[in-house]
């Protein structure tokens, strides 16, 4: 992005909340009835396909820090063993996703999680992020955490804490939103 894009971009205060999680749930939310879902790790994931569903999922809450990286940074990000990502699919079709970091041995970070708008209203949004906490505790970390803000689904703060997330530490921040163009730009590079 030109700095001339940049200073023309509004600027979106959120308040971030960190959560954790020392010990991994004892129980999972089952699947919803009737819905045929599935959950796919992909391990060569392209930028593009990467772009689309971080975009679907996360525009409406103003999701850019993504879509800002290079081809090389994000490539580099995507190849990272550290890196675990996994897509959400109903009735064949990309729904959502998951993307996890695993920083060191001792700790799993929820980077993203997230279900596109189709998706959003159907009861998948718990079972779906108690696949994700179960996907964060295979290598058996000391703790899990993820991070949420006031412009993330007014619902995701307390559906962290439903499954079984703890605040931990409050912070002020903000967004820069990317304009039509700039949106444009990063999906189509």
């Amino acid at each position: 992005m030109t700095g001339e894009k940049s200073q023309a971009a509004e600027t979106l205060s959120a308040t971030v909340t960190r959560l954790e999680m020392t010990q991994p749930p004892s129980v999972h939310p089952p699947p919803p009835m009737g819905e045929p879902l599935a959950v796919m790790r992909c391990r060569s994931m392209p930028l593009h396909y990467y772009r689309y569903l971080y975009d679907r999922v996360g525009r409406k809450w103003h999701w850019t820090a993504a879509l800002q990286l290079s081809d090389a940074e994000l490539e580099a990000r995507l190849k990272d063993e550290k890196t675990d990502i996994r897509v959400l699919y109903l009735d064949g079709a990309p729904a959502g996703y998951f993307e996890i970091c695993r920083p060191g041995p001792h700790e799993t970070v929820l980077v993203h999680f997230g279900l596109m708008e189709h998706a959003i209203g159907r009861g998948l949004a718990r079972w779906f992020l108690g696949e994700a906490i179960r996907a964060g505790w295979e290598t058996g970390p000391l703790k899990m955490s993820v991070e949420t803000c006031t412009l993330d689904h007014p619902a995701a703060l307390g559906l962290y804490q439903k499954m079984g997330f703890e605040p931990v530490r409050r912070r002020q921040d903000s967004v820069r939103k990317l304009s039509p163009a700039a949106r444009k730009e990063a999906l189509y590079r």
